[in-house]
């Protein structure tokens, strides 16, 4: 029997994830750029983050 490293549920869960980040990422770093308060830059940094982080494997 072969074992996985992740959850198949977990992958599919990240999968949906991977998909929906980028275009809210570039959403808000648009805002960010018209509309600069510190909850959006906040926001974005924390979306940058997440990003980066699931293109890394680090989640």
């Amino acid at each position: 029997m072969k074992r996985y490293k992740y959850h198949p549920t977990y992958m599919k869960i990240k999968a949906g994830i991977q998909q929906i980040i980028l275009p809210l990422g570039i959403f808000q770093l648009i805002r960010t750029l018209f509309f600069p308060t510190s909850f959006d830059v906040v926001l974005f940094l924390i979306i940058s983050f997440i990003y980066i982080g699931i293109e890394l494997d680090w989640f």
